[in-house]
């Protein structure tokens, strides 16, 4: 706050707000001050702000999102419920306002990149590349026996990423390939591609971040070192491109990349990819349930209170019942309300034999 001097600043908690004043004291001017839900939403469409990045977990970050659009300002994505659960009400909201979504996300980010100066028509398919996540080495068969055997190993060897550092969650949902589904379902909604014509492929060695095929069967792939840095870059800095330093940002050498090599994911091995592309083609409330289901899911599991396969199970039972209630042109209450229920009904369904501890 000090160095970049905001007029407005927004905090989660009331009671933070003394002690933040306390150390911005020595300003010559010091920033508003709110907190909450209302300090979100007016940091967010604040008259000083270009364009939001939205990056809060849950659907706490639609509200925001929403005030920001109907402001004009352009969103730089960097969460997915945002699409996952609010697509169907934000993407007509962005059209409406004439907004744009600029996705920090690697994958997305990635296909971004390759679709500039695209023609209209000229995007005949979307290829999202995946690590394939701990378990991209080992059958089915090993993983069931450990399940059976040993439950705490599969737990531990599902929180343990081959290839970063990511936190228990993310790295969980890479195990069970959920970013993946999760990522077509995203891909749809920025996109506007058919479900028919996005496509999953493994790629170990995550040099290329995601690839499109255009109308004259060309493929276009955008490649670099495993870095976040370059997309969340390229995502605050759209249309233009920041010199950078070779020596904090290395390029990329083809000779030290080595091979790269590429599998079909087995969709009974992740069963997250066929359920994704059912919740995607459901559409309506059906993603945002699909994805809260699967966050509470992963939090109980990260619990110890269910197993891994049990991940799968509920996020299936949940979906499943949501069928018959599914909003087809939810507003915003009817996508928090679902998002609430689907993380209860994981909850109710969840019974003490699933625990591992």
């Amino acid at each position: 706050v000090k160095k970049f001097k905001p007029s407005l600043v927004s905090v989660q908690n009331e009671e933070d707000i003394p002690e933040l004043k306390e150390a911005l004291s020595s300003m010559d001017k010091v920033p508003e001050i709110m907190y909450g839900a209302e300090g979100m939403v007016e940091v967010a469409r604040h008259p000083d702000c270009e364009a939001a990045v939205t990056g809060i977990v849950g659907c706490a970050g639609l509200q925001p999102t929403v005030a920001a659009i109907e402001a004009g300002k352009d969103i730089c994505l960097a969460n997915k419920e945002t699409l996952i659960a609010g697509g169907p009400m934000i993407v007509p909201l962005t059209k409406k306002h004439g907004v744009k979504i600029l996705p920090a996300d690697s994958e997305h980010s990635a296909l971004f990149q390759c679709m500039q100066g695209l023609p209209e028509k000229g995007l005949r398919k979307i290829i999202l590349t995946a690590s394939g996540g701990a378990f991209r080495d080992y059958t089915l068969e090993e993983m069931q026996r450990l399940a059976k055997e040993d439950p705490l190993a599969l737990h531990a060897k599902a929180t343990t990423h081959p290839n970063w550092d990511m936190g228990a969650k993310i790295t969980c949902d890479s195990a069970t390939l959920m970013n993946k589904s999760l990522e077509v379902i995203e891909a749809h909604y920025l996109y506007g591609t058919s479900y028919d014509n996005i496509e999953v492929v493994v790629h170990p060695q995550s040099i290329i971040h995601s690839m499109i095929e255009t109308a004259d069967s060309s493929v276009l792939a955008q490649l670099g070192w495993p870095d976040m840095r370059l997309p969340i870059l390229y995502t605050l800095s759209w249309p233009n491109r920041v010199e950078c330093s070779p020596t904090t940002w290395p390029p990329l050498d083809f000779v030290k990349m080595g091979d790269l090599t590429f599998k079909e994911p087995d969709p009974v091995k992740y069963p997250s990819l066929p359920m994704g592309f059912a919740a995607g083609r459901a559409g309506g409330t059906m993603t945002g349930v699909y994805s809260a289901a699967n966050e509470q899911a992963v939090a109980m599991f990260l619990d110890k209170q269910i197993g891994y396969f049990d991940i799968y199970k509920v996020i299936e039972a949940t979906c499943e019942k949501h069928q018959a209630d599914i909003i087809l042109d939810p507003s915003l209450e009817d996508i928090i309300e679902t998002d609430l229920w689907a993380r209860a009904h994981v909850k109710e369904i969840v019974t003490p034999s699933m625990s591992i501890a």
